[in-house]
């Protein structure tokens, strides 16, 4: 009886063999292979971009979905001209870490004290894990500088912490998902996301609740 390797997970939801295909054209030096890449990953990362919008109403009262969309698309698009991602988890960070770029310039445009947007939303309590904050996309220059120490102390952690609270923070996965994405055990996913929360709590100034 014979028998075949399981393939590796994709955190980006589209199977193992399309992305990494065009990751290895890529690497080959393949240009086309960079618009087919995007292409690929666009419906998942249109539910990235949903998500993390969330996080940002005053950009969101101003920007749609397809708008953070379309701006990270094109800065992946530039980036992946020189970058050259091995896996799809390495794409998955690339992403993430344009997706902030993104939203927080975009913010940086409309919540200055004389933008018309900073004058119609308020803030909100969103509720992530079990991990709390206000809504700190929605007021001046002191909260969007938060913010941006709030993903700085994210991209600050261990390569295993950070892609945990990537994907349970970012993504909603559980646990279990997590787990089963990254090949190991419930435990270690607890132990890292503990972790991970706690720095990050600490660089923001909150506490999470344990």
């Amino acid at each position: 009886m014979s028998s075949t390797s399981p393939q590796p997970s994709d955190p980006l939801g589209n199977g193992p063999d399309p992305i990494t295909s065009c990751l290895a054209r890529l690497a080959a030096g393949d240009g086309s292979a960079r618009a087919e890449l995007l292409g690929i990953c666009m419906t998942r990362l249109e539910v990235i971009a949903s998500r993390m919008l969330a996080d940002f109403p005053v950009v969101r009262r101003w920007h749609d979905t397809g708008d953070v969309l379309q701006g990270v698309l094109l800065r992946l698009h530039r980036a992946l001209e020189t970058m050259r991602p091995a896996t799809p988890r390495d794409l998955l960070a690339i992403a993430t870490t344009h997706m902030h770029r993104e939203l927080i310039d975009l913010a940086r445009q409309l919540a200055g004290p004389r933008s018309h947007a900073s004058h119609h939303d308020t803030n909100s309590l969103r509720t992530a894990g079990d991990l709390q904050h206000t809504d700190l996309a929605a007021g001046g220059t002191d909260d969007l500088e938060r913010w941006e120490a709030f993903h700085a102390a994210v991209e600050g952690l261990p390569d295993e912490e950070r892609e945990v609270f990537r994907l349970v923070w970012y993504f909603g996965c559980d646990q279990e998902q997590v787990a089963d994405m990254l090949g190991c055990s419930v435990r270690t996913v607890k132990r890292h996301w503990q972790a991970a929360r706690h720095a990050v709590a600490a660089s923001v100034g909150t506490s999470p609740s344990v």
